[in-house]
């Protein structure tokens, strides 16, 4: 496969992939379009002449990849590392929706993510929002049908006025004047009830803004908390702008309506009249109504998180740029452009339990517009921030804090104001919790800091979290940790291999369902009889699938979290040469193969390899193992244990595509390699004592030898005697 996690990384490789997407794409489309699919081909031509300005709606949802990368080739030309973050986040999405479709059972999280009572809930809310643009609407007719009867009464008025007094005392001139008190008294009626309606529709906005509205936004913000620490992806933005959007222009719309009736009241009033009463106060809570919902509006959309390490965002590092995307939900014409946003870290450095302090180097004041954005949102996204320590002054080092470094939370704010239609309107908001590190070694752990804030809080700004961290329960641990490997190696974790993590965690209990970790035992405390704690051993396997395993472990070739108990337990009954795949207990990121074989006398016996780490995967890589491995056993003839992959699947069924070079075949010494040298290849072999045979393999792993070194040593020496030379101190060495 391509690389295009790497490629984010690398121009000349990002280049060289995006050259050859292109070949393909070509490839592709030309064979669709000798197709006799004449709807697909009419589709085509339209996403082709359409397609960018919904770019990224497609590849959100992951369709129409290849169409859409020659399309959009020109926004990306100049950038080659951007397109490949791009597909790398596309192909990894893929990977987690299909993960998904293999662990059919949710967790508590992802449930309660996806609640009947959350749809009936932003059913409600459309629905009401719908009520009160309507009766605005309907407020300015009545408001229109107002100023028409004032405008009819003060003409008659004002005729009346010009009249001859003695005119005034004739019968017409009495039923004018009282024709004129039956308009008055209509005029008054039809002001209480504009009041009226505007106040009914003022109450609604407070009552679906402070209700409904407030907890569908907190339920989204919570969404981005799971979704930053692997969860569901997040949506429903373009959802809330509809509503906040038509919210704003009911309110604005009432301001006015507020401000003619003032107008008409100027022009005519009387003993008792309802504006002067009613029109300030109504005034004031529409006015404080629009500024709130401008302040739950301006929203972090896309969390910090550096580039070059796209699935653990809100890590930071300093001198390294990253990217951070803002939102107005309240999209009107007239702000557009107007609203200019400045970034600072640490606004509130006295909140922060740290003595470091941090600048950010880079653009940090933007413009919001509605051009960047391929849906057209209100937004800006800043691409060339970085983080950079300031030097601390020799007097802050005597008040150092026990916090590690990577326990320490900062935040990033943004601020911005601006003016609309007579009203100044100050905007505030701030990224989730971040851990700033200086060197890239320090990612893992900051990276459980990250999870386990998000695990277990709501509140978005408590930077004094890990002055008392609470303990988590262990199912929602569970199941965040499945989530680490769907969203980073494309492939979540069964219930069989979580109750194993938990067992390693909490020991043997009879149930887990109440059990709770802390975060000392998480991230901290060794595990019992190792020396490592449980996140550094969990994080040095994904580190080994997504570097050395990714395709075995997406395809489920890889068992991984198995018990040495169960292992036997599933493998003692299968036949000879059944083999598992699992990790390594004891050493940080290995893994291991373990098979069964049974004697002459029935007896079964179990064999494990000691594990293979980075080290030796990079000079092999695994599929090639299995294929090559060899155990010399006393007095026999070197041969490959591995038969089946448990259960009973065919070894080159589940590893031949995998496998990247020929198989070692045995040369006679005649034979020459390249420019007169030997040929020479790595081949596995263990050794398994006579009086061992379920004790580990002891492993001569990847030992260089020639074939021909092979060949003589087979028609010279003993099976025994191979043994006994390659366990020398010499040959080890």
């Amino acid at each position: 496969g391509q690389d295009w996690d790497a490629a984010s990384n690398s121009e000349t490789m990002a280049t060289i992939l995006l050259q050859n997407l292109l070949i393909q794409l070509d490839e592709q489309l030309d064979r669709v379009f000798q197709e006799k699919n004449f709807l697909l081909r009419h589709n085509l031509k339209r996403i082709k002449q359409h397609l960018q300005m919904w770019i990224d709606a497609i590849i959100e949802a992951n369709i129409g990849i290849i169409a859409g990368a020659k399309a959009n080739m020109g926004k990306y030309h100049g950038n080659p590392m951007h397109m490949a973050v791009v597909v790398s986040n596309c192909l990894r999405e893929e990977r987690r929706i299909l993960a998904a479709a293999n662990m059919p059972v949710q967790g508590p999280f992802e449930k309660s993510l996806q609640s009947n009572v959350v749809s009936e809930r932003q059913r409600t809310v459309e629905h009401k929002v719908t009520a009160i643009k309507n009766s605005a609407q309907m407020t300015e007719q009545d408001v229109k049908y107002l100023e028409d009867l004032q405008d009819e009464f003060d003409f008659r008025y004002k005729t009346l006025q010009t009249r001859e007094q003695g005119d005034k005392n004739n019968f017409l001139m009495r039923q004018e004047v009282y024709k004129l008190q039956e308009m008055l008294n209509a005029l008054d009626h039809k002001r209480k009830e504009a009041l009226s309606k505007m106040a009914q529709i003022v109450n609604e906005s407070d009552m679906l803004m402070n209700g409904m509205l407030t907890e569908e936004l907190l339920d989204w913000k919570r969404r981005q908390q799971i979704a930053c620490i692997g969860g569901p992806l997040h949506g429903g933005l373009d959802q809330f702008q509809n509503w906040f959007t038509l919210l704003a222009e009911s309110l604005f719309q009432e301001r006015r309506q507020l401000d003619k009736l003032d107008e008409l009241s100027n022009k005519v009033t009387y003993e008792g009249d309802p504006i002067p009463l009613q029109r300030p106060h109504l005034q004031e809570r529409v006015d404080f109504l629009i500024y709130s919902l401008f302040r739950s509006s301006f929203i972090v959309e896309k969390q910090p998180c550096m580039p070059t390490h796209p699935q653990r965002p809100l890590v930071l590092k300093t001198g390294i740029q990253f990217t951070v995307k803002l939102r107005l939900l309240v999209k009107l014409p007239e702000l557009n452009y107007q609203l200019r946003v400045n970034a600072t870290i640490d606004k509130n450095a006295s909140f922060i339990v740290s003595n470091r302090r941090f600048v950010l180097l880079g653009t940090h004041s933007k413009v919001m517009n509605m051009e960047e954005s391929a849906n057209g949102s209100l937004s800006l996204e800043y691409r060339h921030l970085q983080p950079k320590e300031m030097k601390s002054s020799a007097g802050n080092k005597g008040n150092e804090v026990s916090h590690m470094v990577t326990e320490e939370l900062h935040s990033i704010t943004f601020d911005t104001h601006f003016s609309l239609y007579g009203l100044t309107i100050d905007l505030e908001t701030s990224s989730l919790p971040l851990v700033m590190i200086s060197n890239v070694s320090q990612l893992p752990n900051a990276w459980a800091s990250i999870i386990w804030y998000n695990l277990s809080t709501n509140d978005p700004q408590n930077l004094n979290f890990f002055s008392n961290p609470p303990a988590a329960p262990i199912s929602q641990l569970m199941e965040i940790l499945s989530w680490q490997f769907s969203s980073y190696v494309g492939r979540g974790l069964n219930s069989d291999q979580l109750s194993m993590l938990a067992e390693k965690l909490m020991g043997q209990q009879v149930s887990y369902s109440d059990c709770q970790v802390s975060w000392g035992r998480f991230c901290k405390e060794h595990v019992p009889g190792k020396s490592f704690p449980f996140w550094t051993w969990l994080e040095a396997i994904l580190d080994l699938i997504k570097k050395h395993l990714l395709p075995l472990w997406i395809e489920g070739c890889i068992m991984g979290f198995v018990s040495k108990d169960k292992e036997r337990a599933m493998l003692k009954d299968k036949m000879s040469g059944t083999f598992l795949l699992r990790f390594s207990e004891s050493n940080l990121g290995g893994i291991t193969f373990t098979w069964v074989d049974h004697s002459e006398n029935g007896e079964v016996r179990f064999h494990s390899v000691e594990p293979y780490n980075k080290g030796r995967l990079n000079a092999l890589p695994f599929p090639d193992i299995l294929r090559d491995y060899k155990v010399i056993e006393a007095e026999s003839v070197p041969e490959n244990p591995l038969k089946y992959l448990y259960p009973d699947i065919p070894k080159d069924k589940a590893f031949g595509k995998h496998y990247n070079s020929q198989p070692n075949e045995v040369s006679r010494p005649t034979e020459k390699g390249g420019k007169g040298y030997v040929p020479a290849v790595f081949i596995p072999i263990s050794t398994i004592p006579p009086d061992e045979s379920t004790s580990p393999c002891s492993p001569l792993d990847l030992l260089p030898m020639s074939p021909s070194v092979y060949a003589v040593l087979r028609e010279h020496l003993s099976p025994t005697e191979i043994e006994t030379a390659m366990s020398s101190p010499c040959a080890a060495e």
